[in-house]
């Protein structure tokens, strides 16, 4: 939650390395990689030149993709096309079967809730990040092989992207967009749009949403209506 006057600041925490994002003295946008320990990055400890450019080549990396996911969060949502590929299922150049990612489906969206996170910027995410993050916001049982099957259907819709070393994933650009217009979409207007159009919940409950009120007296208008219709001569 924002509150006026009081700038936010953003961390994210990798190993024993941390990278900060904040307003200086209310001026300009400041975003700083910490490295603690210059193991996290597999750089030698030794204090020379070529450590120290490998260092800061990584602290700038980190910086530049995190400025571009922000960048990337501020686009409009992707086309219907797109949103029409990531939820049908589709097959990929090379012929492979790509399942559709169901809008509102809990599974799909814990796993791009899981992604879509600004941690995963420093150095990508694998299977076991997927499987205790997923686990977290699942609230179910989910395991290493439903990581892969999540983690392969992600990859041949071409919202992540392997990275060369190791079995280490980022999202792409269209990956970011499309989960972010998944969680969003989800956590902000559809959940909560639901729970107001509710009307089981108590008079009272109803009455401080805005949303509710207008709801329940359409509702009661177009009852009347279709009484006063069914019964006249």
């Amino acid at each position: 939650m924002l509150n006026p006057g009081v700038d936010p600041i953003l961390c994210c925490y990798y190993k024993s390395s941390r990278l900060k994002q904040y307003f200086k003295e209310g001026r300009a946008l400041r975003t700083e990689t910490v490295i603690s320990n210059s193991k996290d990055f597999d750089v030698g400890r030794r204090m020379c030149a070529e450590n120290w450019k490998a260092l800061r080549a990584a602290g700038e990396s980190v910086n530049r993709r995190l400025c571009e996911a922000e960048a990337a969060d501020a686009k409009p949502a992707p086309d219907v096309a797109t949103f029409y590929h990531v939820t049908r299922p589709s097959t990929t150049q090379a012929g492979l079967h790509a399942p559709g990612l169901r809008f509102g489906e809990p599974r799909v969206m814990a796993v791009l809730g899981a992604l879509v996170g600004f941690a995963h910027l420093v150095a990508g995410f694998a299977n076991r990040q997927l499987v205790k993050r997923v686990g977290a916001l699942l609230h179910a049982p989910y395991g290493p092989r439903q990581a892969t099957y999540d983690l392969r259907r992600l990859q041949r819709k071409g919202l992540i992207a392997k990275l060369p070393r190791g079995h280490t994933y980022r999202l792409t650009s269209v990956g970011r967009r499309v989960a972010v217009l998944f969680t969003k979409a989800y956590g902000r207007v559809l959940a909560p749009g639901l729970s107001a159009l509710d009307l089981h919940f108590p008079d009272d409950v109803l009455e401080r949403r805005p949303l509710s009120r207008t709801w329940r007296s359409f509702d009661k208008v177009l009852d009347d209506f279709v009484e006063q219709q069914m019964v006249a001569d």
